[in-house]
């Protein structure tokens, strides 16, 4: 019990915030509040926080009263300052480039940015919720697609080839260089050599460590 993912979830419309509760519930992580605005999820964070109880994650929807703006996305950059150890989760309809941007802008660890549809693929979505709770990333692809693909008249791109732009996606969405080789068909030699080139080619040295991989990714998106 006591190593379940404890996750909080921000999104108004009740339908779907009782239906994430009850998805993650019956998958065994731990769903400690459920609120409907971006006031009542700082509220509640700093509560749990008082109490010592924070969780390790929090799902939000970007666009939340009373404006259905920027509600949301807001209230997890404010978390992100405030409580770095909780990982963030946003929820979105589209893919909104500057709501994503601003989300991956700071710190490296424990951020996740998916299209809605996504939930319906349960397996994949809570995989995303624990890894981000534990302290990985998880990006949608057709996010990843559309920064990438902005990006791509940028200098910093120009030594990168199409296949390590593709791996580069693939890493963007929080996959291992295994996985990576199983969806490209190729062997984990080559993608291990693809994501050595890529760290060579944007100047990310091995005393960044484990962090190149959203340091890589950062670099695109903030290019």
């Amino acid at each position: 019990m006591e190593d379940k993912v404890r996750v909080v979830i921000a999104e108004d419309s009740v339908l779907l915030r009782e239906g994430l509760t009850r998805l993650l519930t019956d998958r065994g992580l731990d769903v400690v509040a459920g609120v409907g605005d971006g006031d009542a999820l700082i509220k509640t964070i700093t509560e749990l926080n008082d109490q010592g109880e924070l969780p390790d994650v929090v799902v939000a929807d970007v666009r939340m009263p009373p404006t259905h703006t920027d509600e949301g996305v807001r209230a997890a950059v404010q978390l992100r300052k405030t409580h770095p150890g909780v990982g963030v989760l946003v929820l979105s309809q589209y893919v909104e480039e500057r709501y994503a941007t601003e989300l991956l802008a700071g710190s490296s660890r424990g951020i996740g940015y998916l299209l809605k549809d996504r939930v319906a693929e349960v397996r994949e979505f809570v995989d995303a919720v624990v890894r981000v709770a534990e302290g990985g990333t998880a990006l949608d692809p057709e996010v990843v697609a559309q920064l990438l693909g902005r990006s791509r008249k940028q200098d910093v791109l120009a030594g990168l080839t199409p296949r390590e732009r593709e791996v580069l996606g693939l890493m963007a969405e929080g996959r291992t260089n295994s996985a990576i080789a199983r969806q490209l068909v190729v062997s984990d030699g080559a993608v291990e050599k693809h994501v050595s080139n890529i760290f060579l080619k944007l100047g990310l040295s091995p005393s960044n460590g484990d962090h190149r991989r959203v340091l890589a990714v950062l670099t695109y998106l903030n290019s």
